[in-house]
């Protein structure tokens, strides 16, 4: 079943991805029409990977489609998966395991908190910068459901009966990653809404010549990437639960480092344009990009 609901997925996100591409010619001068710099190159096959289109939309403008995707069908389906490999689990052994709950816990955690901060993905790349077209559309639909889920589907036959330290250390470890994570987010969020506010008037910023104010105290006086981190300790959380026994449930830290990190460098060279010498300022003040001290 796990295999025909994600081939079902796969299927539908080609269809979406067609749709897409093909209506993003549609009514140019409409006003709900703008199109992804990086996406609208004439190239076929590139454009409709990276998507033309930036914040498609339907029913007259009211429903973005993009917006839609990224939080809602993925990032549900996820834990309603998760949820199912526990319940078969417990079948198999007749209780489910503290590596299956800590997991279940987790992400349902991680996700919940997506969508109560849901107005806070209006600033991300996947927003703002890229398109809509495949790329999105399948990771939205495809990728996240059926590979973020590996840790639970790798614990209903392979639980590794993890001690009490053990869970206690990965429970820390979550901890810490959510504090970084939604810690810097809210901080990030909250001085862009109001920078005068009492929770983030203390913090020091540059100015730059757009009139932009760029943190370089607090969580984002760390580093540049302070939030990419937290994220990326809350996976390692994750698949820890998992023990040592295969790499499958590391799937997800290790394709997860690839993605931060190239991801950060095209935002580094999107804001050295935007910014120019201001940005070499930035980083002159905030040097470490991931990890304080370190790199």
């Amino acid at each position: 079943m796990f295999f025909q609901t994600s081939l079902a997925a796969t299927i539908i996100s080609f269809v979406l991805s067609i749709y897409l591409y093909a209506t993003s010619f549609l009514s140019p001068s409409s006003p709900h029409k703008v199109l992804a710099a990086g996406g609208n190159t004439g190239h076929v096959t590139y454009d409709f990977f990276l998507g033309r289109e930036l914040n498609p939309r339907v029913l007259n403008g009211s429903f973005d489609l993009k917006f839609f995707c990224e939080l809602r069908p993925g990032l549900i389906g996820w834990c309603v998966l998760n949820a199912g490999m526990m319940k078969k689990q417990i079948e198999l052994t007749g209780s489910a395991s503290s590596s299956m709950v800590l997991v279940n816990i987790f992400q349902f955690i991680y996700v919940l908190d997506a969508l109560y901060m849901e107005k806070a993905i209006l600033t991300t790349m996947d927003i703002t910068t890229d398109g809509f077209g495949f790329m999105l559309a399948f990771g939205d639909l495809g990728w996240v459901p059926f590979t973020y889920t590996l840790q639970a589907a790798y614990l209903v036959n392979n639980d590794p009966g993890i001690g009490w330290l053990m869970a206690a250390f990965i429970v820390g470890l979550k901890i810490l990653g959510y504090i970084i994570f939604r810690g810097a987010n809210s901080q990030k969020d909250a001085f862009r809404s109001d920078p005068s506010h009492p929770s983030v008037s203390h913090l020091k910023f540059i100015e730059t010549k757009r009139g932009t104010k760029l943190l370089v105290s607090g969580f984002w006086g760390m580093a540049r990437k302070i939030n990419y981190t937290g994220d990326w300790v809350m996976g390692l959380s994750w698949s820890l639960t998992c023990g040592g026994g295969s790499l499958i449930p590391y799937f997800y830290p290790i394709y997860f480092a690839i993605l931060l990190i190239h991801r950060s460098i095209r935002d580094d060279e999107m804001c050295s344009d935007k910014y120019g010498k201001d940005w070499v300022t930035y980083k002159g003040k905030v040097p470490y990009r991931f990890i304080p001290g370190v790199i």
